[in-house]
């Protein structure tokens, strides 16, 4: 049996897979938490890594190896190949104004077109500008700049800081993909090359020295240095977690996948890339070669989380008090803005309650607002991805949140396309395994992913209509 494995380093945790090169079948797993916040020391998810493979069994058996992670984080390095100052995260809006000053100086439709994206306070870019403006001495140290998954590859290979790796700070031996390079705002996904311009102006300051990942294509691959953990193995270039759970997923054309998790997105593999200077859709490439439009909301299963909290229940019972309630929710309406939002750029909303009235105001219409408005906002971005000529004719709704039959049910009356649930499993570590099989035999795996739901498709228009009233 040969095995190869698949990491994701995500927000909250980093979650290690061992499969079967030929069968796909889940060998081993593992699995340890990250801290809290929206500003991380990079070292933590080193630790949790090490931890993770070690949960998994090692890596003594597994013959490849690829990374996915959160996007976005802004992982600034300097000349020895230390971290200068704990990463920004994706979800962390102090660089909103710099995102609106990028956009100002250069110009939505201008960013569009060299990109595919215009900046919003998620992009590594609008960090960089952050970082220059706030804490010009960092910035001024900045040798190269990486994301997550790039810097975690680049110590699996044994790369790093003097006396904290066997092969010391070799810049030039970062690697990435073009799914997370496509998410910094200064990379375009059609020719493939860094806009060493918009880094410039971002970090205020000539940045044609900065060293950045070297950008891999899906099948190729690098080799772990000797005396590090991954001596000798397969390494793919690894991918963004969207891209990720594309591939885990075996997303086609016509699927849309819908991921609810602490953040929202709606996704789809196109052969034609989007360019969307409303900055709605950002046109990310995939780990495949092709495109990914995405739309992200910021507010998903937190959502849930905390209507929970507030009616004293759990997931489940939350479930049912919602399906006890009528679709519409008797007229209540939940904007669930509640940490800001991406998508539509409000970085500084708040969640909002519309239609409290006598009768209204039950617990189970509370709970089903709550369900209403998390999926309204994701089928705002389907939506959005329309738009731009995606065709839709499956809906994979995926993340831990997708398996409470309450979400999935009332999905069927929010989304207009047949609504399916994979079973659920760890999809960004799942395409992870693709990609290192992928890179190890030069062929794209094609696993099968089992779904456990499919209900009818039950469009009820009250819901949509509601939500866009109250927008």
């Amino acid at each position: 049996m040969t095995l190869v494995a698949g990491v994701d380093s995500s927000t909250q945790s980093c979650k290690v897979v061992v499969r079967d090169l030929e069968s796909g079948e889940v060998v081993r797993t593992g699995r340890a938490t990250h801290p809290a916040g929206t500003s991380v020391d990079p070292a933590f998810w080193w630790d949790a890594l090490q931890s993770a493979l070690a949960d998994a069994g090692g890596l003594g058996d597994v013959a490849a190896l690829s990374v996915g992670g959160q996007q976005h984080g802004m992982v600034a390095l300097d000349a020895d190949g230390r971290v200068i100052r704990d990463a920004l995260l994706w979800n962390d809006t102090r660089s909103a104004d710099a995102a609106a000053a990028l956009t100002e100086e250069v110009g939505a439709e201008e960013f569009a077109r060299r990109t595919g994206v215009v900046p919003v306070a998620s992009f590594t870019a609008t960090k960089l500008r952050w970082l220059a403006d706030a804490e010009p001495e960092n910035a001024a140290k900045v040798a190269a700049v990486a994301l997550p998954h790039d810097w975690l590859t680049w110590r699996l290979r044994g790369y790093g800081p003097q006396g904290e790796s066997p092969l010391g700070p070799v810049l030039d031996e970062l690697v990435t993909d073009r799914s997370d390079a496509s998410g910094t705002a200064y990379f375009d996904g059609e020719s493939g090359e860094y806009d060493r311009e918009l880094l410039s102006l971002a970090l205020r300051r000539d940045a044609s020295a900065v060293v950045l990942p070297r950008v891999l294509g899906p099948a190729e691959s690098v080799r772990g240095g000797s005396g590090s953990l991954t001596d000798g193995l397969v390494i793919a270039p690894g991918c963004g977690d969207n891209a990720g759970a594309a591939l885990g997923l075996g997303a086609a054309a016509g699927d849309v996948v819908v991921s609810i998790g602490t953040s929202g997105t709606v996704f789809a593999v196109t052969e034609t890339p989007v360019r969307d200077a409303s900055g709605a859709v950002a046109g990310f490439a995939d780990a495949s070669g092709l495109y990914l439009p995405l739309v992200a909301t910021m507010n998903a299963a937190r959502v849930l989380d905390a209507v929970a909290r507030l009616l004293g229940v759990d997931h489940g019972e939350l479930g049912e008090l919602a399906l006890a309630a009528e679709a519409g929710s008797g007229g209540l309406v939940l904007q669930p803005y509640f940490e800001g939002e991406r998508t539509p750029n409000l970085p500084d909303a708040t969640a909002t309650l519309f239609g409290m009235t006598l009768a209204s105001t039950t617990r189970e219409n509370l709970a089903r607002a709550a369900v209403e408005g998390m999926l309204s906002g994701l089928a705002d971005g389907l939506d959005a991805v329309r738009r731009h000529g995606v065709s839709v004719e499956r809906v994979l709704l995926v993340g831990g949140a997708a398996q409470n039959p309450a979400v999935s049910g009332i999905a069927a009356q929010v989304f207009d396309a047949q609504v399916v649930v994979p079973l659920p499993g760890e999809y960004v570590a799942a395409g992870a395994a693709v990609q290192a099989a992928w890179s190890l035999t030069g062929r794209r795996p094609t696993w099968n992913v089992e779904l456990v739901a499919a209900p009818a498709v039950d469009t009820r228009a009250v819901i949509r209509e509601q939500y866009a009233a109250r927008r």
